[in-house]
């Protein structure tokens, strides 16, 4: 058997590639839309690419599930569970429905389909036994979205992202029926998740690649409950917002993320009309010029999660920052299914510009003590419950661009997150809602508890 782990830092993500080595075949699970590292892979070991396959429809990246077909005539296996609004549509001649129990043979590998709802309904997992290695005995379990390393899969995306109501309670349940399920299965089989940490699809995961079921059910905090109310309590507690793109990206991984077609981006004079800017640049470069308005995300491993929440999927983006970085972008974004980026500004090419205004902790804590301040935290709602200043109003950064904001506009406006990197990102989604004066506060939250400690 081959066996080769696939792993995305952009969006924590991972991907497989099983073959059989006796016959050549070989599938692709959870794959992304490009699908280069998997063809080269097969191709290095001698094996064609003859099935794809994926535990859920997707919510945080585009999925190439559908491309696997097109591009390699691969044959498609997806979940027929959870109902009819989570059925796959646009699915070609001759894909395959699974039922919890089917099996799925990739030459002399056997892969077990085994219903898992909980993340979402129509979720399931892989149990991977290699017949052609001479054993009956499973080897291991690709568990996509439902057991991570350390954490389980989140129920709420669905009332969250999708806004479908009432949903949560019925994944937490759902969750807690399919953490029992696996207790029927041996302690030696491995763990094979679909992400690590920097997920949005979870609240604790870990960095290690893969676990054994042995290792979580003693170590991971979803197995240590065997009370049903208690769990869902926990598993629904400090979910982390996930960004407003998860929701697109339900939509299209349901019929088609289409194709992906790698695209060269140009320089440009100006940007469009009605074009998202984002400027590429590091904050502390952006802070002393920027174009008004422009959303400042440094092009780093946290890109995608923070210009997600701000993307209009029937618009047009303009990047800000070299063209090795705006190419660099573009591909990324084309991770979460975004291909309308119409080109670039050469930020070497940007003179002057509106500088941030910035304040220390020290002074700003100066500062409160002598008057009344307009204070916005842009943090999460789990950060602001372990502390927060008794003065300030919680807006979450993805949201400054809808939200109502209940400040007046012709006063200072003093924004602070954690650190300091999400409130240099809500300066521009600011500065486009009409607030003229704002402050950014170095360091953030820890810096101004350290001040009032220290």
């Amino acid at each position: 058997m081959f066996f080769k782990s696939f792993f995305d830092p952009h969006i924590a993500q991972f991907s497989y590639l099983v073959g059989c080595q006796k016959t050549g075949e070989a599938i692709i699970i959870d794959p992304l839309r490009a699908l280069d590292d998997y063809i080269q892979a097969a191709e290095d070991e001698g094996l064609v690419i003859t099935a794809a396959t994926e535990t859920h429809i997707h919510a945080d990246y585009a999925s190439g599930l559908q491309e696997s077909g097109r591009r390699l005539g691969a044959k498609l296996y997806v979940s027929d569970l959870g109902g009819d609004d989570w059925r796959y549509q646009n699915l070609p001649e001759g894909s395959v429905l699974l039922q919890d129990g089917d099996i799925i043979s990739v030459g002399k590998v056997k892969l077990e389909v085994v219903h898992t709802p909980g993340h979402t309904p129509e979720s399931v997992s892989f149990v991977l036994t290699d017949i052609g290695g001479g054993s009956d005995i499973p080897m291991g379990v690709f568990t996509g979205d439902f057991i991570f390393v350390g954490d389980v899969g989140r129920p709420d995306l669905l009332e969250e992202a999708a806004h479908m109501q009432g949903t949560t309670e019925i994944g937490a349940k759902a969750m807690f029926r399919s953490l029992q399920k696996m207790a029927d299965y041996p302690d030696h089989l491995q763990i094979w998740p679909g992400h690590g940490a920097g997920s949005a699809c979870g609240k604790s995961l870990g960095a290690v690649p893969m676990t054994t079921l042995g290792y979580e059910k003693y170590n991971n905090w979803a197995f240590q409950y065997d009370e049903e109310t208690s769990f869902i309590e926990a598993l629904t507690q400090d979910q982390p917002e996930p960004p407003s793109y998860f929701a697109q990206m339900k939509k299209i991984n349901k019929r088609d993320s289409g194709a992906y077609v790698p695209y060269p981006i140009f320089p440009l004079q100006q940007a469009g009309p009605n074009d998202r800017m984002i400027d590429l640049r590091a904050k502390e470069i952006y802070q002393t010029g920027h174009i008004e308005r422009t959303l400042n995300i440094p092009l780093n491993k946290k890109f995608l999660t923070y210009v997600g929440w701000f993307l209009d999927y029937d618009g047009q983006v303009t990047l800000i920052g070299t063209k090795e970085d705006a190419e660099t972008a573009t591909r990324q974004l084309q991770l979460i299914g975004f291909d309308q980026v119409r080109g670039y500004l050469d930020a070497g090419q940007i003179a002057g510009g509106k500088m941030t205004e910035t304040i220390t902790a020290a002074a700003f804590i100066a500062l409160r003590q002598e008057k009344d301040l307009q204070i916005l935290d842009v943090r999460s709602q789990s950060e602001w419950n372990e502390g927060h200043l008794s003065d300030a109003k919680r807006v979450l950064l993805g949201k400054l661009l809808e939200a109502p904001l209940p400040f007046k506009m012709d006063e200072p406006l003093y924004v602070h997150c954690q650190s300091g990197v999400r409130s240099a990102v809500a300066i521009g989604a600011l500065e486009e809602r009409g607030f003229k004066k704002i402050i950014n506060i170095l360091g953030g939250y820890t810096a101004i508890e350290n001040s009032l400690n220290g």
